[in-house]
């Protein structure tokens, strides 16, 4: 399956998610390439936007590679057997660098009133998924935040991906779960250029804009 762009993957993900609008929820798109299929899935749902905020801790010796995430709120999640092989100290070094440019997004991105979620629907949408490790700290960050029920929902996954979430979230909608996985999350979009901030930012009022035009 492949993708336009990011836009059209968040209007094919929201038409998968359709039996959950008119239900209480809020999106939560993972910034930055998450964002522009939130902003989708928010309109089509009726629902606020917001963002969570999880960072990798890239393998020392091959950054890409993820071996760690760390959610704004409670523990890190690791892959055990690279957790097990790398230098405690470096690992805490690391951990405490990503916590706080987490905590600079948060303050470049942050909504003075961010909705609540409480006894709602969290609906948690990224761009795409390769290891899992970002979204299932971004599962533990909006079970922090007392939800009624976690979803996850993204373009591609792959199958053994896939499983864990479904383990660890109340339900994921995928586009395509797929054996053979492309390794880049980039090669099923014909269009897949770099998110700045200052369009997350941008896309974040132009939401929050929406809700007050119709009353959230």
């Amino acid at each position: 399956m492949r993708f336009v762009d990011r836009g059209e993957a968040g209007r094919l993900l929201a038409r998968e998610l359709e039996r959950f609008r008119g239900r209480p929820g809020v999106v939560y798109a993972l910034p930055r390439g998450g964002v522009p299929l939130g902003v989708e899935v928010a309109r089509h749902l009726d629902m606020p936007l917001d963002v969570l905020i999880p960072r990798k801790i890239g393998h020392p010796m091959q950054p890409e590679y993820a071996i760690c995430a760390v959610p704004e709120q409670g523990e890190r999640v690791c892959n055990p057997r690279e957790e097990a092989a790398v230098d405690p100290g470096w690992l805490a070094d690391a951990e405490s660098r990503e916590r706080i440019e987490a905590s600079r997004r948060r303050a470049l991105y942050g909504r003075a009133d961010a909705p609540s979620v409480a006894g709602k629907l969290a609906i948690i949408v990224d761009d795409g998924i390769a290891t899992g490790l970002t979204m299932r700290a971004a599962i533990r960050d909006a079970d922090a935040r007392d939800p009624a029920e976690v979803i996850v929902a993204i373009p591609v996954v792959p199958a053994s991906t896939a499983a864990t979430l479904e383990r660890e979230a109340d339900e994921l909608v995928a586009l395509e779960i797929t054996d053979q996985y492309l390794g880049a999350v980039g090669a099923y979009y014909d269009h897949f250029p770099q998110v700045a901030d200052q369009e997350v930012i941008r896309m974040l009022e132009e939401a929050a804009g929406g809700e007050a035009g119709h009353g959230h």
